[in-house]
């Protein structure tokens, strides 16, 4: 099932997920000016959010895995966009933001039926001027994804650490998935 989620999307259709996040954001107040800034880019949003509802739709487009992951915040509905694709040298690279605003690139492994992407690099983009991020202050990102059979879903943990601070972003949830003909 895990296959079906990362591979790329048949021409003519959309993958859609549907579910639910647990647990969604940060607790840390003090973000929030950077945060709001980056939400209005559709990278990420401020404050813990619990019990959201949300929505993925997956495209391959020009070889890049496009994805709208959209959640219903009780102070409305926001979308967070993304595009994957593989490097040259094998790492996956997500790009987030739209106009894209960070790039994040990962090492991928399997973990027990699962897949697991740690970061090995992220990357400020502002326009066309890109600012590696040093390692003494980049965030860490641990992804994990698992399906499991026995409740048709599939489970996603997010975690962003950022030395000194610790835990600064999270998410974790459930979704079931399917390919649907695009409208």
């Amino acid at each position: 099932m895990l296959q079906r989620y990362f591979a790329a999307i048949p021409a003519g259709s959309v993958g859609v997920g549907e579910g639910t996040f647990q647990r969604f954001g940060t607790k840390h107040w003090w973000l929030r000016p950077v945060l709001s800034w980056v939400a209005r880019r559709q990278v990420i949003v401020p404050g813990m959010h619990h019990q959201v509802p949300f929505r993925i739709e997956n495209r391959t487009v020009d070889g890049q895995q496009t994805a709208a992951r959209t959640l219903e915040l009780e102070s409305g509905t926001w979308t967070m966009v993304d595009a994957v694709s593989l490097s040259e040298s094998g790492q996956v690279v997500d790009v987030l933001g739209s106009p894209a605003l960070v790039e994040a690139a990962f090492e991928v492994a399997a973990d027990n039926g699962g897949l697991s992407l740690n970061s090995r690099g992220v990357t400020v983009r502002l326009g066309p001027i890109r600012f590696p991020v040093p390692k003494v202050i980049r965030p860490v990102i641990a992804l994990s994804e698992r399906y499991v059979a026995e409740v048709a879903r599939q489970y996603v943990r997010l975690t962003v650490d950022v030395p000194v601070l610790g835990r600064v972003y999270e998410y974790h949830g459930s979704f079931t998935y399917r390919f649907e003909e695009e409208a």
